[in-house]
């Protein structure tokens, strides 16, 4: 490749990457993004919950009470994902100083927070008839909670902090280090003594129930990713309005729907 191809090709990716952290240009294009995420979640919860609930077989030793499985198993998932993207919106915002990264943090918090406050809580409610208790300070349990304190600390950072700018440096940072917490999530069930089990599904594994039961368990995990990508959608949507507010085109935007 030429000195002038290479130049052309990383112009063109410059210009990619600071298009990408436009938030007008988030804005212009999510809209049909939204309502499409919005119908698949629709879709695949109701799927995945009513297959679960109603069809899938009971299990040899727990019975019924595995079915909270479809719900428990899905948010805890995908409130550890919600914090890996914090995470990377944190460092894209601490390296590159792009506003959308920014408000990506922001925005993903109560999304995340409920998801893992529902995950502690249906775990809690599983534990009952399958443990003989509603708590365990077992490694997973206790670096669950851990994040759910993460959580709590970025939303209540965020609201202490009243300059923005540092408020979102601050939340990148506590963002980034609260990362080290997911490995530990995942993999406390191999480094130490749990009472949890194994994953029930892996990308590398075969799966550890039969189809009829991982089957409607997959379809939720992808709905619960999908009603995430809807929210965080609508509330960057929101968010860029509200920082935006000043600018000619968030102006011109206003006078076009009020009109």
């Amino acid at each position: 490749m030429s000195m002038s191809a290479s130049l052309s090709v990383s112009q063109s990716l410059k210009a990619w990457w600071h298009k990408l952290g436009s938030p007008r240009w988030f804005y212009e294009i999510s809209g049909p993004w939204q309502r499409l995420f919005g119908v698949l979640a629709l879709v695949l919860l109701v799927t995945g919950t009513v297959w679960g609930l109603a069809f899938a077989p009971q299990d040899y030793q727990q019975g019924n009470s595995f079915r909270i499985m479809y719900v428990h198993v899905p948010t805890a998932i995908v409130s550890q994902s919600v914090y890996m993207l914090m995470g990377a919106a944190g460092l894209v915002l601490l390296v590159w100083r792009m506003k959308l990264a920014d408000m990506v943090l922001s925005a993903a918090v109560p999304f995340g927070m409920s998801m893992t406050a529902c995950a502690l809580f249906t775990g809690a409610v599983w534990g009952k008839p399958t443990w003989g208790a509603w708590w365990v300070w077992d490694a997973r349990t206790t670096s669950m909670l851990v994040l759910l304190f993460l959580y709590f600390g970025l939303y209540a950072l965020r609201q202490a902090i009243p300059r923005e700018e540092t408020a979102g440096r601050a939340c990148a940072v506590l963002a980034l280090v609260g990362t080290v917490n997911i490995p530990i999530i995942k993999y406390s069930v191999n480094w130490w003594l749990t009472l949890h089990q194994p994953a029930s599904f892996t990308l590398t594994g075969a799966p550890s129930m039969p189809p009829s039961m991982w089957v409607p368990l997959l379809i939720n995990v992808l709905g619960i990713y999908c009603l995430f990508a809807a929210n965080l959608i609508g509330r960057l949507k929101l968010t860029i309005l509200e920082r935006e507010r000043n600018t000619q085109w968030v102006r011109a935007l206003v006078r076009e729907v009020s009109a």
